[in-house]
């Protein structure tokens, strides 16, 4: 098989793998007697462990010549963490699921972008990381499909079994992917005239990388923001439509799964060509608009069919993030041999807003009503698109794309200003 194909195979089967249980944890905690409040701070405890594990992890992907057995281990860590809540319901044993989830799911990210650019090189990412994304998110389709029909129809034991076969699959998938197909220093970002000395940059290490790109600060900064308000949003409606008993919880859970999901396959087939089209900057405002909207809908439809306006935003703006943003990044460092170190550390980011979320919305829902916790979320989220504006000149600079940058890669030379 093509490295290529390999790849978008890897992608469609590791997805239900990167995600765990993901939001069925919500219904399934609250089916035993969680509050909303104690579900959130759990799911932030997961956050914070994956936090501090993303900057190390592409770190890693970063030094390492095995990155095919990254993605193997963390997903097999990964399924192992899951089944572990099978067995038991108690706080802390949930807790430790999530930190476990989280910790080696920090790698899945730069490894897969590694991979990706360690292929195809800089010239083709773009392209090739949109095309892994669809497979994904046709992953998730299927994986949430499958979850919901099985949940419903063999209980919640079943999403486990499936978590699990799909982690054998994603390791059959990795061994498709030839060792030798793979440029390790291309995967870092490395051009053939600086390999000998980029990677001993000591100016372009962990979070100390944000200090001197200042896109990539600002990038991080408006995700930040951004996941701060969208994080809580999908497992806190799931929750609110099944807590008023108007839907089956494992059915209604994958139906939220689904919908984001097949928009977000259609907004990452288009995503290329935005970017192409339009830049970086353009299609990332885009997926800023999106959130708050989708929480004044969330606020507003409380009901088994108001989940279609509430996902399809949310396919929106996460599809078009998911393959803008690991590009964009790409981009900024091009040439510095710290690519998925900058990944790493936008993940770390991104993941502080991320890992809130869920204490955030739970406490608001506990208190104040589902309704109120929408209506903040989305106006947290505002934040993101205000950064994203006031620095509209030098982020559009950055983030511009065209035949000429893409020739001579200004970037390789000059993204650390």
């Amino acid at each position: 098989m093509k490295p290529a194909r390999a790849l978008e195979l890897l992608n469609f089967f590791m997805a239900d793998v990167q995600a765990g249980i993901g939001p069925f944890l919500g219904v399934f905690l609250q089916a035993r007697g969680w509050g909303t409040d104690v579900i959130g701070t759990v799911m932030t405890i997961g956050g914070i462990a994956g936090v501090f594990a993303s900057s190390p992890a592409g770190a890693l992907v970063d030094a390492t010549r095995h990155k095919r057995a990254v993605i193997v281990i963390a997903g097999v860590m990964t399924t192992l963490a899951s089944g572990l809540l099978w067995i038991s319901h108690a706080y802390w044993t949930v807790a430790a699921s999530q930190v476990a989830t989280a910790v080696t799911g920090a790698a899945l990210g730069p490894a897969m972008a590694g991979i990706t650019l360690g292929i195809v090189r800089q010239r083709g990412f773009d392209r090739q990381f949109g095309r892994n994304q669809v497979a994904n998110h046709a992953g998730n389709v299927a994986g949430a499909a499958l979850s919901g029909w099985l949940g419903w129809r063999f209980g919640f034991g079943a999403v486990f079994a499936l978590s699990a076969v799909f982690g054998v699959l994603t390791v059959i998938a990795v061994s498709m992917i030839r060792r030798d197909a793979i440029d390790h220093d291309s995967a870092r970002g490395l051009d053939s005239g600086a390999r000998s000395d980029a990677h001993d940059d000591p100016d372009t290490k962990g979070l100390r990388i944000l200090l001197h790109c200042r896109p990539l600060l600002l990038l991080a900064a408006s995700l930040l923001l951004f996941h701060l308000g969208n994080a809580a949003m999908l497992p806190l409606y799931g929750m609110a439509v099944v807590a008023s008993h108007q839907a089956d919880p494992s059915a209604f859970t994958a139906e939220t799964i689904v919908i984001a999901q097949g928009v977000m396959v259609v907004a990452a087939l288009v995503a290329s060509r935005l970017i192409r089209w339009r830049g970086y900057w353009w299609v990332i405002l885009a997926t800023f608009l999106a959130l708050p909207l989708r929480g004044v809908i969330a606020a507003s439809l409380m009901t088994p069919w108001g989940v279609w306006p509430v996902q399809a935003l949310d396919g929106i703006g996460a599809g078009l993030q998911s393959v803008a943003v690991p590009a964009l990044v790409v981009r900024l460092m091009q040439g510095t041999g710290r690519v998925n170190v900058a990944q790493g550390v936008v993940m770390t980011v991104q993941g502080v807003g991320a890992a809130l979320s869920p204490a955030l919305g739970g406490v608001l829902a506990h208190r104040f009503g589902y309704s109120s916790a929408f209506l903040v979320l989305g106006a947290v989220s505002v934040g993101s698109l205000a950064l994203w504006l006031c620095f509209k000149t030098s982020l559009r600079h950055a983030c511009r794309v065209d035949a000429d940058a893409d020739r001579s890669a200004p970037g390789a030379t000059q993204p650390l200003t």
